[in-house]
C-alpha cells in the first residue's frame, strides 16, 4: 500500500501575529530577570515604588475587584487554578495570573479560564506605553503584571487570583491588598535571592501578608511555619492552617483523578465536611486543594460547596503530572527543586511502581541538582540530559557529570525536541516511561513537541482515511 503524507505548508503570518510578535519585543526590550543569571538577580534592585507609580498612572485597576493572593515555593500555581476554576463555577468573571507560561505568553493573564486574545494583548500594551515611559527602570515582570491588572478591570471581573513570581515581600504583585494570603508549600529555591535557609525563605514569602488580612497556609516545616503564623500574628490577622486547622484524607486515587475528604473548624469552632475529586494527581495536590478551600472559606467570597466540588472536579492545569499518554506512558511533569522531585518519586511509585523512567532533564545554573538526582535516583533507567532555549539553562556536560557522580547513566541529546524522540524511542523498545521534569522551559518544549507529534498523526490518519 503507498501511502501519502499530507503536504507540510508554512503558514503566511496574518497582520495579529505580526503586532502580536512587536508586542511581545516591547516587553522584552525591558529587564527580565527570568532570563538572567542568578548572580545578576540577586544584585537587582527590587522595590514596590515603581509598581505603585505604574498603577497610579493607570487609574489603579488592581483595587477594582477582591483578590486571593498567592505565594509559595511548590504549589501556588495549583492551588491558583483551583481557586479559580471554583470561583468560576460560582459564578464569578475570573482573573487568574500565573507565570511563567509554557506555550504562549497570554496564558500568564487569563479570563475564566481562557488566556487573553493576542488581540487584546496588542490593544493592552498600546494603552499602557504612555504610563511605562514616564516611570524609569520598569521590569518586563513589573510591565506584564499591570497588564494583567488592568485586562481583568477592563473585563470587568469580579474575582481575580493572583500568584506571586518570585519570592513575595518584593514581587510586583505584592501592591494588592487582598481578601486572604495564602502561603503553599516551603522548600528550598531561589536561595540566591531569598536566602539561604528556610527562615529568610520564608519571611520573604510571609511579605505578602497584608494587616488584618486573613492568612491560610498549607502544611510547613516547624522552621518556616514559625516565621509565617509569627507573621501573621504580628499583622492581628485570622491564621488557618492546613493540617490543622482543615484536615484532609485521601479517600482513592487513580490515573483518572483522586477524591478526598476535608474536616474543617473554619466557621466559628464548628466543624464542617467536605468530600470533593481533583483531575490533579499525587497527595500534594490534595494537600492543594485543601489550601484551596481554606482560602475560597476564609472570607470575601460567597461561594458554595457545591461549586467548589464542580470547580475543583473541572480545574485544569497542565505539566504537573499531566500523563499525555498511558501505554508506554509518557507524563510531563513541572518539578524543579528537591523536595518537588520527592513528590514526583512519591507519584511515580504510586502509580507505576513497576515501571523504570527515561527522564528527559534540563535545569536552571542555580538549581540543586544533586539533590534532585537523589530523590528521583531509584525510578531512573537512564537519564536524557538536554538544554532549554533558555540563556540560565545549565550546559549538558555539567549535568552528565553530576549524574556520573550520582551513578546515574546518561546521554545528551540537544535539542529538546530531539532529546524527546531519543526517549520516546528507547521507550518503545521496552515500555519505560518518558517522562520530563526539572525545569518548566525544557516540559514546555518537550509538550510542543508532543503536541506537534499529536497533530502529524492526527493529520496521516486523516490523509490515510480519506477517499483516493
Amino acid at each position: 500500500m503507498h501511502l501519502t503524507y499530507p503536504p507540510i505548508t508554512i503558514p503566511r503570518m496574518t497582520d495579529i501575529e505580526i503586532q502580536y510578535n512587536k508586542a511581545l519585543d516591547y516587553l522584552y526590550s525591558f529587564v527580565d530577570y527570568s532570563l538572567k543569571h542568578s548572580s545578576e538577580i540577586a544584585k537587582a534592585e527590587f522595590n514596590l515604588d515603581r509598581m505603585f507609580a505604574l498603577m497610579e498612572e493607570l487609574g489603579n485597576p488592581h483595587e477594582k475587584y477582591p483578590i486571593i493572593h498567592v505565594a509559595g515555593t511548590k504549589g501556588k500555581g495549583s492551588v491558583c487554578a483551583l481557586c479559580a476554576s471554583a470561583l468560576h463555577a460560582a459564578g464569578y468573571t475570573v482573573g487568574l495570573y500565573t507565570s511563567p507560561h509554557l506555550l504562549d505568553y497570554t496564558e500568564r493573564i487569563r479570563i475564566n479560564g481562557e488566556p487573553i486574545s493576542h488581540e487584546q494583548l496588542i490593544e493592552l500594551v498600546e494603552e499602557i506605553k504612555p504610563a511605562v515611559a514616564k516611570i524609569p527602570k520598569l521590569t518586563t515582570f513589573e510591565i506584564t503584571t499591570a497588564l494583567g491588572f488592568l485586562a481583568y478591570a477592563r473585563n470587568n471581573v469580579n474575582a481575580a487570583v493572583i500568584e506571586v513570581g518570585l519570592g513575595g515581600r518584593l514581587d510586583a504583585t505584592n501592591i494588592v491588598m487582598p481578601k486572604v494570603s495564602v502561603i503553599t508549600s516551603l522548600s528550598y529555591d531561589h536561595m540566591a535571592v531569598l536566602g539561604d535557609t528556610l527562615t529568610k525563605i520564608a519571611g520573604e514569602k510571609a511579605g505578602i501578608i497584608k494587616e488584618g488580612v486573613p492568612v491560610v497556609s498549607a502544611p510547613q516545616k516547624e522552621e518556616a511555619l514559625e516565621v509565617v503564623e509569627r507573621v501573621a500574628k504580628l499583622r492581628g490577622c485570622e491564621f488557618t492552617l492546613v493540617g490543622r486547622d482543615v484536615k484532609f484524607e485521601r479517600l482513592n486515587s487513580s490515573l483518572d483523578g483522586q477524591s478526598f475528604h476535608l474536616s474543617s473548624f473554619l466557621f466559628h469552632g464548628q466543624q464542617s465536611q467536605f468530600d470533593a475529586s481533583i483531575p490533579l494527581l499525587g497527595l500534594n495536590q490534595i494537600e492543594n486543594a485543601a489550601t484551596s478551600y481554606g482560602a475560597l472559606k476564609t472570607r470575601g467570597f460567597e461561594i458554595s460547596d457545591e461549586a467548589i466540588q464542580k470547580g475543583f472536579a473541572e480545574v485544569k492545569w497542565p505539566a504537573r503530572f499531566e500523563v499525555v499518554r498511558r501505554d508506554p506512558p509518557v507524563i510531563l511533569d513541572s518539578a524543579h527543586n528537591q523536595d518537588s522531585f520527592a513528590r514526583l518519586r512519591e507519584t511515580l511509585d504510586e502509580h507505576f511502581p513497576d515501571n523504570e523512567v527515561y527522564l528527559i532533564f534540563g535545569a536552571s545554573e542555580d538549581k540543586n541538582i544533586p539533590g534532585m538526582f537523589a530523590e528521583i535516583k531509584s525510578k531512573i533507567k537512564r537519564l536524557i540530559v538536554t538544554r532549554a532555549d533558555h540563556p540560565r539553562a545549565l550546559e549538558p556536560e555539567k549535568i552528565i557529570e553530576l549524574a556520573d557522580q550520582a551513578g546515574l547513566e546518561s546521554e545528551a541529546v540537544g535539542p529538546v525536541e530531539s532529546a524527546f524522540a531519543r526517549a520516546l524511542e528507547l521507550s518503545e523498545k521496552d515500555g519505560s516511561i518518558v517522562l520530563s521534569a526539572g525545569s518548566m522551559f525544557v516540559t514546555a518544549e518537550v509538550m510542543k513537541a508532543w503536541n506537534q507529534l499529536m497533530s502529524l498523526r492526527g493529520a496521516f490518519v486523516a490523509t490515510k482515511q480519506s477517499p483516493s
